[in-house]
């Protein structure tokens, strides 16, 4: 007899029972994780994918949306080099790891794991999940080379092996990634949690699949991808039929001190979107060009920040068409430098995005938010404890401001939930002292409803000597303000040695920078751009923000006009 009709609340439960799975997996990362940028900021995220084309069937809802994406292109590309014979076949117990950026990837840092699901003999979907490990080789601590110029001046390039053979890990791999990274002994906690992670993941979607039959989940699954197209069809039915064009600027690209381009048009024809990157800058010699799967994994971000509602699957991107990226920095070839890609240039693409529909949008879509990662890693050695480190900090901004309302203050970042690992943590497992932890006053744009605030720190390294580099952004030009509403503050970057300030000739991007005990390092992340004509912020606003410090009585006069 033909199977029942999958009713909607039977789909309703097992898309949630996917999503909790994916979560699970999520939580299962972090809390065994034993670096603080996954074990505190959480940058990270797990999935499940399509066995036949890598396509996203599922991601955590606390993951990072850049990686939704990537992840998919990821898988894809593995499952074609396993069926080419590039790649081992899998076995059941294999997990493969891989961060090569040109194979579906971000930068080095950012490690993928991948490991199928084996159902009756077969492989039923490929579970995946993403780490930023605080370093993979490469010129200088953390892996953020801000001058790097090739792939091999970032760190160590793994092409998809088998790290786990049969449920075991493989020593001889293991010794050559150890034999290339920095603080190697330390990896091994977040090897076995990320990998623990796929595990427990393949425990509770065995248990989904049990109780609902292997093809009910299929049907359920081939059900979703329609409805997140359908979907994400009606919410671009909202758009005007048009063209609506925008740019973006990075501040350089830490080699050539210029800045670079994105050029986007986003046209509306029928109930798909096209966005042409045409005429943006070509490659650049330093690191901040982007591979293809973030570049597209950035336009999708954007949009699931326009419709939050629309769920997370393969079919939310089909109708959102990428062009005009061929011969740009925005569709990088081996061997260019890309450690800036995933964390500070796609944030300028989504910003461009957001510029292109906040005119067809206004409702929708806010003013441009901090758009930087403010990656900053510290590396050195520590005489109290005898041993090597490598610290990773990673900061908020100012979202921007809204239609009905202000922006929020040091938010996340436009690319994910990460967050700063807590100052208390920081301190007590690295030589430094926080001196100041505060937020970047003044910083948010003006407008009608201004941009929300950065973040305002300082860093003393306490004992030992360390190399500090940073690659960041926003330090030439601050995010964009919408609809007549003002720019948002600059990313701004100061590094105090013997009493004297110096800055970066770049602003916010510099590597190897040599640091004893006492130096300083200070930070203030930029705020968001402001939303609408600062001449209609209601004056009771400006006041409150006057009283509060956020800015001087000679400020608010400046920027709104204030009379008080």
């Amino acid at each position: 007899m033909p199977a029942d009709p999958l009713d909607p609340i039977t789909l309703a439960v097992i898309q949630a029972g996917l999503q909790q799975v994916c979560d699970e997996m999520d939580l299962t990362f972090s809390r065994a994780a034993f670096s603080p940028v996954i074990a505190e900021a959480d940058d990270r995220s797990d999935g499940i994918y399509s066995a036949e084309d890598g396509s996203l069937i599922a991601q955590g809802s606390k993951g990072l949306p850049v990686f939704v994406g990537v992840m998919q292109f990821s898988t894809r590309t593995l499952i074609a080099r396993i069926a080419s014979g590039e790649t081992a076949a899998p076995e059941p117990g294999d997990i493969y790891i891989v961060n090569d950026p040109y194979l579906g990837g971000t930068h080095l840092m950012d490690v993928r794991f991948a490991m199928p699901v084996w159902r009756k003999g077969r492989i039923f979907c490929w579970l995946s999940n993403t780490g930023h490990w605080p370093d993979t080789g490469g010129a200088v601590p953390g892996g953020f080379s801000a001058s790097a110029i090739s792939a091999e001046q970032e760190g160590l390039r793994l092409p998809p092996v088998k790290l786990f053979k049969k449920g075991v890990l493989d020593a001889e791999i293991w010794a050559i990634i150890r034999s290339n990274i920095r603080v190697s002994e330390q990896r091994i906690g977040d090897v076995k949690a990320q990998a623990s992670a796929l595990l427990v993941g393949e425990e509770r979607l065995g248990a989904l699949l049990d109780r609902y039959g292997d093809d009910r989940v299929t049907e359920a699954i081939a059900r979703m991808r329609d409805l997140a197209a359908r979907q994400m069809r009606a919410m671009i039915g909202l758009v005007p039929d048009g063209t609506y064009k925008a740019r973006a600027m990075v501040d350089s690209d830490g080699v050539v001190n210029e800045p670079l381009e994105i050029a986007l048009s986003v046209t509306k024809s029928g109930p798909d979107l096209t966005f042409d990157f045409a005429g943006s800058s070509p490659p650049c010699r330093g690191p901040m060009n982007s591979v293809r799967a973030t570049t597209l994994s950035s336009v999708y971000l954007a949009m699931r920040h326009i419709f939050p509602d629309v769920p997370i699957s393969a079919g939310a991107f089909d109708p959102l068409r990428v062009v005009g990226i061929e011969g740009t920095f925005l569709d990088a070839a081996y061997p260019r430098p890309v450690s800036g890609c995933a964390a500070e240039v796609s944030q300028r693409i989504a910003e461009a995005v957001f510029a292109a529909l906040v005119k067809a949008l206004p409702g929708r879509v806010t003013a441009a938010p901090a758009g930087t990662s403010g990656n900053f890693g510290l590396g050195g050695h520590d005489p109290a404890t005898g041993a090597d480190y490598v610290m990773y900090q990673i900061s908020g901004g100012g979202y921007g401001g809204f239609a009905g309302g202000d922006g929020i203050a040091n938010g996340c970042s436009t690319i994910g939930i990460s967050k700063a690992p807590p100052v208390e943590i920081m301190e007590q497992k690295f030589p430094v002292l926080y001196r100041r932890y505060g937020l970047h006053e003044g910083s948010g744009g003006a407008g009608q409803f201004r941009g929300g605030f950065g973040l305002d720190y300082e860093i003393e390294l306490l004992r030992g000597d360390a190399r500090a580099s940073f690659v960041m952004d926003h330090g030439r030009t601050g995010p964009q303000g919408a609809l007549g509403g003002q720019d948002g503050a600059v990313n701004r970057v100061e590094v105090i040695r013997g009493g004297e300030v110096w800055v970066p000739p770049h602003l916010s991007k510099a590597q190897d920078i040599a640091l004893s005990p006492g130096d300083r390092v200070r930070v203030r992340t930029p705020g968001g751009g402001g939303y609408g004509d600062p001449a209609n912020r209601d004056p009771a606003q400006v006041a409150e923000d006057v009283a509060l410090g956020r800015y001087s009585a000679e400020e608010a006069r400046r920027l709104w006009n204030w009379q008080g």
